[in-house]
């Protein structure tokens, strides 16, 4: 018999949309006491609000419960639908409300990244004499995706993905809760895990997997949610991966030393891990082209360039195709010939300069275009390399505190061997020392 047989009516996720202040989970930092958004929800403030979070994580629950707290009215539009008419309309009706009986209105627009220009500056006049209490709500950057004016006119209240302990507790109460569950099923704690791992951090992705997983255990007459439950109500293998926690920052680490290790294998593995639980592989993609350097470097530069086009492939074609563009880039590094010879030149380069050891410029390396330069020295005795046969000058580049220096430490892997013999080449050109 399925929830709905039983009499729940809606989707469990609407069914468990906290009815008060005191009920909202996971956005501590932004409900500080005195903040204004905790002021707002109290009714203690009317300042406009931007809601800067992840999607899941109570924007539209906030921006409802301030309507209800407060005894305002509640008027909603999605930036999907609506025009600037739209916009007009309500702005309209919110003033002649202020004006005739006083009363306030909560406008709270959805997707605010979406509404162009002219509908943001619509929402101006507005906002400034206070007809609204404008409650926004974006998913991105709000820096980036809304007008100067209207952000100068709010306060940006930044929301974050729920933490492990906040989905169990969504969870908990919905499965306890006479609007959720009403206690016909539990969970296990395998189940209960692979739910709170599924759910990415997103209320209302964990309710509507429990809701499945439950309308599944039902089925076969059970009372507590299994695993398998969970894994055949939302069509995957449930696996521990929080892209907040520990394990999001174990797996990456596996990966990197993975293919630092060159196992082509196990590096793939935790590349799936990770695409498989939700990871953004535009992060993948970055740490892929620092990788590219740092363990590879010039013994195989065609990896930097690689994981270069990898991450600009991604950012274009977007997943699940991004798995093989980032599959292909992961191959190639984990194959490549290992060299760290980058990352110790340039630290040991980085830590002399910290330390002070810097020296002046040599003089025949300091610039002489300029009246007067060649009077002080300035470039008067340097070599012109391309004057040279071997393209090579005999003169020295470091300055002199600095002469018995050796950042580059070539390897013998890969290409860096013959690059070794390169470098061991121009330093002696450099010096005057005989090739033979």
């Amino acid at each position: 018999m399925s929830l709905f047989e039983q009499g729940a009516v809606g989707p469990l996720a609407v069914r468990m949309r906290p009815r008060g202040f005191e009920d909202l989970v996971g956005q501590d930092r932004a409900l500080t006491p005195g903040s204004p958004l905790q002021l707002l929800l109290t009714g203690g403030g009317s300042v406009s609000v931007i809601l800067w979070g992840p999607p899941g994580s109570g924007k539209t629950t906030i921006a409802t419960l301030i309507s209800q707290q407060t005894g305002r009215k509640f008027r909603e539009l999605s930036a999907v639908s609506a025009g600037v008419r739209d916009v007009r309309e309500v702005i309209d009706k919110a003033r002649e409300d202020s004006s005739l009986y006083g009363s306030e209105t909560v406008l709270f627009i959805d997707e605010v990244h979406r509404f162009n220009k002219a509908q943001q500056d619509a929402l101006l006049p507005a906002v400034e004499n206070g007809w609204v209490t404008l409650v926004a709500a974006t998913t991105e950057n709000p820096s980036f995706s809304v007008v100067s004016p209207l952000l100068s006119r709010s306060v940006v209240v930044k929301l974050e993905l729920l933490n492990q302990d906040a989905l169990r507790t969504v969870l908990v109460r919905a499965m306890e809760s006479d609007e959720g569950l009403g206690g016909r099923v539990n969970a296990s704690e395998a189940a209960m895990q692979a739910l709170v791992d599924a759910s990415s951090g997103d209320a209302r992705r964990a309710l509507t997997s429990l809701e499945s997983a439950a309308n599944a255990a039902l089925a076969r007459s059970g009372t507590e949610i299994s695993i398998q439950d969970v894994e055949n109500a939302i069509n995957i293998v449930a696996i521990n991966y929080d892209k907040d926690g520990d394990t999001h920052y174990d797996v990456i680490s596996a990966f990197i030393k993975s293919i630092r290790g060159s196992d082509p294998d196990a590096s793939l593995h935790y590349l799936a891990r990770m695409l498989h639980a939700g990871e953004d592989p535009r992060f993948v993609a970055r740490r892929l082209m620092i990788l590219a350097s740092e363990d590879i470097g010039l013994a195989s530069s065609q990896v930097l360039l690689t994981c270069v086009a990898a991450a600009q492939s991604v950012a274009l074609v977007g997943m699940p195709e991004a798995q093989i563009i980032l599959a292909h880039a992961t191959l190639e590094a984990a194959l490549a010939p290992k060299s760290n010879s980058v990352v110790a030149g340039i630290g040991a380069a980085m830590a002399d300069v910290q330390r002070g050891r810097v020296g002046s410029v040599p003089l025949h390396l300091r610039d002489a275009h300029y009246p007067g330069a060649a009077d002080l020295g300035h470039g008067t005795e340097y070599a012109y390399p391309h004057d040279e046969a071997s393209g090579v000058a005999e003169q020295s580049y470091l300055p002199q505190d600095l002469l018995a220096s050796n950042y580059y430490k070539p390897t013998s892997h890969g290409a860096e061997e013959r690059l070794r013999a390169v470098a061991d080449r121009l330093r002696k050109l450099r010096s005057g020392e005989s090739l033979d």
